[in-house]
């Protein structure tokens, strides 16, 4: 309703939105390529990763289910865990962590103006429906803060083959992190049926929950 009482802002939020996934997913997945070159596996760079060019990270499918439905997602970073100094737990953990740090960073970056006010934001999004001159801007940046929070914490959920998985298992004990392993090959249904389940019963929205709770401590944090 907000955004359909106010084009530009709907221009902005529409922009912010395409900004955000499609630079948050390119630098999200440069990042866990730059990691795993700097311990040691040149696989991703030599496959061309190694580059902040949204092209050589961004999956069709998830690309066009991006635009269609608001849920995408980018090509995997190939990595081989044994060649990471440091041990195969250890470095594959680092490198898994590098994305949603990457994502965090990009919303860090994209505050700044806010925060200092060199950009005016909106005082809530109520508020945008009445948004006009730099408030678009706040607008705009407002949104890229939100969706590249989101895309970090959705992706620390630890159920595979989310990043949050692999940083589970390099946590934890070698018993707890053998038994959590054991899940992968179910990773994608579990999902699966988390998503479902917040559909047809909102009160079983465990992802929800999660992603809810962890993001507004992101954006206490960040200031926004």
């Amino acid at each position: 309703r907000e955004f359909l009482d106010n084009p530009p802002a709907l221009v902005a939020y529409l922009a912010a939105f395409l900004v955000a996934f499609i630079t948050g997913i390119a630098f999200h997945e440069f990042s866990h390529a730059w990691a795993a070159n700097e311990l040691g596996d040149d696989t991703a760079a030599r496959r061309g990763r190694l580059s902040l060019n949204p092209a050589v990270h961004l999956d069709p499918t998830g690309l066009i289910l991006l635009l269609l439905v608001g849920f995408g997602w980018g090509k995997p970073t190939p990595v081989n865990p044994m060649r990471l100094r440091g041990g195969w737990k250890r470095g594959n953990m680092l490198v898994a962590l590098a994305g949603p740090a990457s994502n965090f960073v990009f919303a860090v970056l994209a505050a700044i103006p806010l925060r200092l006010g060199w950009i005016q934001p909106v005082s809530s999004f109520d508020a945008i429906s009445t948004a006009s001159g730099s408030e678009i801007i706040g607008v705009f940046l407002l949104f890229i803060v939100f969706y590249n929070v989101l895309l970090g914490v959705f992706n620390l959920i630890p159920v595979p083959p989310l990043d949050g998985f692999k940083v589970a298992v390099g946590i934890l004990p070698d018993e707890a992190a053998r038994t959590l392993s054991r899940l992968e090959p179910y990773g994608i249904g579990i999902l699966m049926i988390l998503f479902v389940a917040g559909y047809v019963a909102p009160q079983y929205n465990v992802l929800g929950w999660i992603i809810g709770g962890m993001s507004n401590q992101v954006f206490r944090a960040i200031g926004v």
